[in-house]
């Protein structure tokens, strides 16, 4: 297993996310609810290890 280059670079709500060839995706999150544009899914964190995802194709 190799080992794999991730940043993340935060403005308030808005992330930016890079790996070792460059930008990747950006994301956006407000309190418990966010949504990733590289996969298009929005996602909800529940109490404790939970969270509850809805990808684009499951709409």
């Amino acid at each position: 297993m190799g080992i794999v280059f991730r940043s993340r670079k935060k403005f308030g709500p808005l992330i930016l996310n890079f790996t070792e060839n460059g930008f990747s995706s950006w994301s956006f999150k407000i309190g418990r609810w966010s949504w990733n544009s590289r996969t298009r899914a929005h996602r909800v964190d529940l109490p404790g290890p939970l969270s509850w995802k809805q990808d684009k194709s499951s709409r």
